[in-house]
C-alpha cells in the first residue's frame, strides 16, 4: 500500500444520496407542512398532527388524490420495469430518445399546394422531423398530395395523413405516389392515418372498421416501417374528458381495431404494429407525463392478455383544450410545458401548437418558435439525454398507477357497452365525459382553475395579432385544435376550450368599444386609504377585466359623499366597494345608499362582508363568470 492511500476513505459498497444525514421520517416532514399551513392561517393552533397535508390534498377528476407529501411508501406494488421491456412503463424502446431526441413533427393544413410546399420544406430544413398533413376540406387536396410533397423524401421524414372522411383515398394517393417515385416499400416511412373510429368520435359518423382491414392488411405485407392506423384519443379530450377517460377510450378503440385485424388474419405483433396512439400533452405536466407512461403500461397489458405485450407508439400534441385567443404569446409557455411533459413522458412524437393556432393560420414565424420550442428541449435543456427522468419519483409513480387502474375500469366500462363503436352510438362516451367537462366548466368559472392572461391578469390593452384571414374549413380547424368551441357535423363528441367563456365575455367588451368609442366600466369605490383597500381593488379590477370591463376608482377617500362624487364622474351604472371589513362595518351602508342617489343601479361588494343595499359579492370562490354577466347586462339595462 503506498502512502498516499493510508488514511484515504474507502469507497462505500453502495453509494446512497446524502448518505451522511439522518434519513427524514413522514412524521418529520408532515410537520413541517403543517407549519407552513399553519403559518398561511389555513390550519389552527390545536389541529392535529398531520393536518396540514390534508388540507393541501386535491383531487382530480378521476377521483385521484394528489397529496403534498410522498414516500417510498407510496410507492405502487407493481414493477415499472426497464426500458424496453413489458410493461413499458419507461419506455417503449431500450435506448429511448438518447441522444438525438424525440420524432419532432409538426402539423400543416394548408389548401394552397406551393404555400403548403414552402412550409413544409422550410420545417423539413430546420429541424423537424416528421410532418402531420391534414388531407381533403380545409387542407391539402388529396390530388395536390405529389405536389405538396415533392421535395420530401419519404425514405427519410415521415408523413402523418390526417384526412377525415377522406382517409382511405388519401392513403391510397400516397402509397401510389411512392410507387410512382420507386420508393423501395421496405424503407418508406409514415403513418396512413387510417381510424373510423376517431372519425365516429369527432363527427358521428364514419365508416365501418372493417373498411379499412384491407388496406392495413396491404400495408403489413408491402410496407413493414409504415403504419396503417391510428388511435386518436384526442376527441375525448377536447369534449372535456380526464386522463381516465382519455386512455380509457384508447385502449377500447385499439382493441377493436386489433380484433379486426387479427380476424382478417394478421398476427398479434403484426396488427399492433400498424397502430400508432395519440394523445393530448397539456400544461399540466405531472398528468400529462403519468398519463404516456400509464398509457404504455396499459396497452402491454391488453396486448399481454392477447398473446404477447406489445409497445405503444405514442404521438403526444399539444392540447387545443389549453389554448387561447387572448394573450395568445402566453400560449408560447402553454406550448413548451406540455412539450416537456410530452418528452419526459416518453412519447416517440411530439407536435407543440404554434401559439396563435386560434387566432390565424399559422405562419413562418409561429411554426418556427413551435419547432424551436422542441429544439430547446432537445438540444439545450438535455431531455433526451436521460431515460425515464420521471422514473422513481414517488409522486410520479403513484399517479401513473392509479391512473391506471382509472383508466382500465372506464376501458372495462366501454367493453362492456359493446366497445368503442358500440358505446359512442350509445351516448355513454357522450355522458361521462359530459360529466367532467361540466365540473371543468365550473372551476373555470369559479377561477379554481386560472387562466393566465384571460381569467386571471387580462389586459384590456393588448394589441390583436395582425395575421390577416383564416383559411381552411371549421372542420379540418377542428381537428387541428385551431378552432376549439365549434361542433363537427352529424352529432359527434362536442368540442371544449377553457378559455372560451371569458373571450365571449371580451367580444362583448369589444363590440361595445366598437360601437360607442369606450368600454365597458364599473367603478370602484374605493373605501378608506389605499393601503386599506388596495387588496380587494386589485381582486376585483382582476375579475371585471376578465370580462372586458373596465374599473375607474375613486382612490382614498374618507366620505361617502367623496365615494358618490367620484362615481358620478366615472358615468357607470355600476359600483363595487372595495374595503376592508372594519370600513364595511363603519360606512359600507351609507356609501351604498349614496352611490344608489348618485344613480347606482347595481352595487356589488368585493369580499364577504353583509352590507345593506348590496346586490352582490366579489370574492374567491364566486362564480366569476355570473358576475361578469350581471355586470353586463345592468350596463346594458337589461336587468
Amino acid at each position: 500500500m503506498s502512502t498516499a492511500e493510508v488514511g484515504a476513505p474507502r469507497e462505500p459498497e453502495e453509494l446512497v444520496l446524502a448518505a451522511e444525514f439522518p434519513a427524514a421520517t413522514r412524521e418529520q416532514w408532515a410537520e413541517l407542512v403543517d407549519a407552513v399551513v399553519r403559518r398561511a392561517g389555513r390550519l389552527p393552533a390545536d389541529a392535529e398532527p398531520g393536518a396540514g397535508v390534508g388540507r393541501l390534498e386535491r383531487t382530480t377528476a378521476d377521483g385521484i388524490r394528489v397529496r403534498p407529501l410522498y414516500t417510498a411508501e407510496d410507492l405502487p406494488d407493481a414493477p415499472v420495469g426497464v426500458p424496453g421491456a413489458a410493461p413499458f412503463v419507461r419506455g417503449a424502446r431500450p435506448a429511448g430518445p438518447v441522444p438525438d431526441g424525440w420524432d419532432v413533427r409538426q402539423r400543416h393544413a394548408e389548401p394552397d399546394p406551393e404555400v403548403a410546399r414552402r412550409a413544409i420544406v422550410a420545417d423539413l430544413s430546420n429541424g423537424v422531423s416528421s410532418i402531420w398533413l391534414a388531407v381533403g376540406a380545409g387542407g391539402t387536396a388529396v390530388a395536390d398530395l405529389a405536389a405538396v410533397l415533392d421535395e420530401v423524401h419519404l425514405d427519410l421524414a415521415p408523413v402523418v395523413l390526417d384526412a377525415g372522411p377522406d382517409q382511405e383515398a388519401a392513403a391510397e394517393t400516397f402509397l401510389a405516389l411512392a410507387g410512382d417515385r420507386e420508393v423501395d416499400p421496405g424503407v418508406l416511412l409514415g403513418t396512413l392515418g387510417l381510424d373510423p373510429i376517431g372519425l365516429r368520435a369527432r363527427t358521428g359518423s364514419g365508416p365501418e372498421i372493417g373498411a379499412v382491414v384491407p388496406l392495413a392488411r396491404r400495408v403489413a405485407a408491402e410496407f413493414p416501417r409504415v403504419r396503417a392506423l391510428v388511435v386518436d384519443a384526442g376527441p375525448v379530450h377536447e369534449a372535456g374528458g380526464s386522463d381516465a377517460q382519455e386512455l380509457g377510450f384508447s385502449l377500447a378503440a385499439g382493441v377493436a381495431y386489433l380484433r379486426a385485424l387479427t380476424e382478417a388474419g394478421l398476427d398479434l405483433g403484426t396488427a399492433a404494429g400498424l397502430l400508432e396512439f395519440r394523445y393530448a400533452a397539456t400544461v399540466e405536466q405531472f398528468p400529462t407525463i403519468a398519463k404516456l407512461r400509464a398509457a404504455r403500461r396499459l396497452w402491454s397489458r391488453v396486448t399481454g392478455a392477447c398473446g404477447g405485450p406489445a409497445a405503444q407508439a405514442q404521438h403526444a400534441v399539444g392540447s387545443p383544450v389549453m389554448l387561447t385567443r387572448r394573450d395568445p404569446y402566453v400560449n408560447l409557455l402553454r406550448g413548451t410545458v406540455a412539450g416537456f411533459a410530452a418528452g419526459v413522458a416518453g412519447a416517440d412524437a411530439v407536435t407543440v401548437a404554434p401559439f396563435d393556432a386560434l387566432v390565424a393560420d399559422p405562419g413562418a414565424f409561429s411554426r418556427r418558435i413551435a419547432r424551436n420550442t422542441q429544439a430547446l428541449l432537445v438540444q439545450e435543456a438535455h431531455l433526451a439525454r436521460v431515460l425515464d427522468p420521471a422514473g422513481g419519483s414517488w409522486f410520479v409513480e403513484s399517479l401513473t398507477a392509479e391512473l391506471a387502474t382509472a383508466a382500465w375500469a372506464f376501458f372495462q366500462e366501454i367493453e362492456a357497452a359493446g366497445g368503442a363503436i358500440a358505446a359512442l352510438d350509445a351516448g355513454l362516451i357522450a355522458e361521462r365525459t359530459a360529466a367532467v367537462r361540466a365540473q371543468r366548466t365550473r372551476d373555470v368559472a369559479t377561477r379554481r382553475t386560472p387562466i393566465t392572461g384571460v381569467s386571471e391578469f387580462p389586459n384590456l390593452a393588448e394589441k390583436p395579432l395582425d395575421r390577416g384571414p383564416r383559411g381552411g374549413s371549421t372542420d379540418t380547424a377542428r381537428r387541428q385544435g385551431h378552432l376549439a368551441g365549434s361542433r363537427g357535423g352529424g352529432g359527434g363528441l362536442p368540442v371544449f376550450r377553457l378559455a372560451e367563456p371569458f373571450e365571449a365575455h371580451r367580444d362583448r367588451s369589444d363590440a361595445v368599444l366598437a360601437a360607442t368609442g369606450a368600454r365597458p366600466r364599473a367603478f370602484l369605490a374605493t373605501l378608506g386609504p389605499l393601503a386599506a383597500h388596495t387588496a380587494r381593488a386589485g381582486f376585483a379590477r382582476n375579475l371585471l377585466q376578465a370580462g372586458g370591463v373596465e374599473t375607474p376608482d375613486a382612490g382614498p377617500t374618507d366620505t361617502a359623499d367623496e365615494v358618490a362624487a367620484a362615481f358620478r364622474a366615472a358615468g357607470t351604472p355600476v359600483a363595487v366597494l372595495c374595503g376592508t371589513d372594519e370600513h364595511y362595518a363603519e360606512r359600507g351602508a351609507a356609501t351604498a345608499a349614496a352611490l344608489r342617489d348618485a344613480g347606482a343601479r347595481q352595487v356589488l361588494l368585493a369580499g364577504r362582508a353583509d352590507v345593506p343595499g348590496v346586490d352582490g359579492l366579489l370574492h374567491v370562490g364566486c362564480d366569476a363568470l355570473a358576475v361578469i354577466d350581471a355586470v353586463h347586462r345592468a350596463l346594458e339595462g337589461t336587468t
